[in-house]
């Protein structure tokens, strides 16, 4: 038995039952250009604007720690950020 390549969405039917939808599956696959373009890829312009208010030798301090490290400060802030978020998980798991 063969199976055969599905390269278009409309070539799935619509299934009455799991079992019918098992049996076709076992017959048929996603062609890989059809995997491929139903990947979701994140949008790097996909974020939210905030403000925060930050004492002033604060806000130095981070920038001159960025600049040592040769990153931009927004950047580098939002990687700590987003280190503490895992750290909290983590801990909120235990």
């Amino acid at each position: 038995m063969s199976i055969k390549s599905i390269s278009s969405w409309s070539e799935i039917p619509d299934f009455p039952t799991e079992g019918e939808e098992a049996g076709f599956w076992m017959g048929h696959e996603l062609s890989p250009a059809l995997m491929k373009a139903s990947e979701h890829v994140p949008d790097s312009r996909e974020s939210t604007t905030i403000t925060l208010r930050f004492d002033p030798r604060m806000l130095s301090r981070i920038k001159r720690i960025a600049r040592e490290r040769f990153l931009n400060y927004q950047s580098m802030m939002k990687q700590w950020l987003a280190e503490r978020l895992e750290d909290e998980q983590r801990d909120s798991e235990r």
